[in-house]
């Protein structure tokens, strides 16, 4: 009896009844700069919305582009602004983590292949709690990620 309860709950969490960090995050726009030619990194870039009770954070992210992939931060370090690992990005519930150039990202480093414009990433958010979301992210060119099309006349 004990091993059909077990198994019971196992069945009942896989099925999602116990809701995770993941279930409570929503992500907007997410993109991937595209990269110039040969260079070995580029960064990936979203809102990542908490719409829980509870305070989350990433851990970790992951994606089949590159092979190593890191939570980084941008620090002004004696007037240099330098690239950092961060171990986590805290999202406050209810609150919003801005993942932007120059602030807060995800590193794409040591990249397999190169990309081109409108190929589309897939990159897996691990939170807190192991649960996990995974974001499909349009690769764009740097003038184009996250500007609003400008009309221009005469």
């Amino acid at each position: 009896m004990k091993h059909l309860s077990l198994f019971a709950a196992s069945l009942l969490f896989s099925a999602g009844v116990f809701a995770g960090a993941a279930d409570h995050v929503s992500v907007q726009d997410p993109y991937v700069r595209l990269a110039p030619p040969n260079a070995p990194a580029t960064g990936a870039f979203m809102v990542i919305r908490n719409n829980g009770d509870k305070d989350v954070k990433v851990l970790k992210a992951d994606n089949p582009v590159s092979k190593v992939t890191e939570l980084h931060t941008h620090l002004n370090e004696g007037g240099v602004m330098k690239m950092r690992p961060v171990p986590a990005i805290d999202i406050k519930a209810k609150g919003e983590a801005v993942l932007k150039p120059g602030g807060l990202h995800v590193m794409m480093i040591d990249l397999k292949a190169p990309m081109k414009e409108g190929d589309v990433v897939p990159i897996t958010l691990t939170f807190d709690d192991g649960s996990s979301k995974q974001v499909e992210a349009k690769v764009v060119r740097p003038m184009a990620a996250g500007m609003p099309a400008m009309e221009h006349k005469h």
